[in-house]
């Protein structure tokens, strides 16, 4: 079973209730989840294999641990987890961006495919799928299933925000899935809403509603 990560840093969690605040702006919202995305991106890597090289400082030769390769690849769920490549990208610059394009049918509350465009080599990458919100699990889970579909499978996911049916279901369908979480919420509320969250994340950080 994939761990579940939930952070308890203090920047992370001040930055949180900064963003749940209703009358926080589109401006500073959307500076805060690229701030928060950093953040945990920075323990998300934690594990990234390492390699011994040599280089040359301006003193003399010597031997240094860098990174295996950059094969990353940073696969937001759009809209909203457009938020979240910034911050990331700002750590790891040479990452791959795909996007998968989903939408919840209203009254099914069921995610709908709409868009999927990953890099070629994507089996070949670590994959840190992004959705600031975590609510049914239904769109992080078929998120997770087309990247499979593709080949690809060393996945992790990232949000801001989740409820626990969100997790459970995403544990149940894709228990090999590491999920890394800012913030765990009490619960939905009967319009599948995570409560008490942060409203949509989407209409937060583009200022669409």
């Amino acid at each position: 079973m994939g761990k579940v990560y939930v952070f308890d840093h203090p920047l992370i969690q001040h930055k949180v209730a900064l963003m749940r605040k209703a009358d926080t702006s589109v401006k500073d919202f959307r500076e805060l989840a690229r701030e928060i995305a950093m953040l945990m991106a920075y323990e998300a890597t934690r594990d990234l294999p390492l390699e011994e090289v040599e280089i040359e400082t301006p003193i003399c030769s010597t031997k240094v641990n860098m990174l295996k390769g950059e094969d990353l690849a940073i696969i937001p769920v759009l809209r909203a987890g457009l938020g979240f490549v910034d911050g990331m990208l700002s750590l790891v610059p040479n990452a791959k961006v795909g996007h998968i394009g989903l939408y919840r049918d209203p009254e099914t509350h069921e995610p709908v495919e709409y868009y999927c465009k990953l890099p070629k080599d994507i089996e070949k990458r670590q994959i840190f799928v992004v959705d600031p919100m975590l609510a049914t699990g239904g769109s992080a889970s078929a998120a997770i299933d087309f990247i499979k579909e593709r080949g690809g499978r060393n996945i992790t996911f990232m949000c801001l925000i989740a409820a626990p049916e969100g997790i459970d279901v995403l544990q149940k369908r894709h228990p090999d899935v590491d999920i890394y979480i800012a913030a765990k919420d009490q619960r939905l509320n009967e319009h599948a809403y995570i409560v008490p969250g942060l409203g949509d994340a989407g209409d937060r950080l583009y200022g669409t509603k």
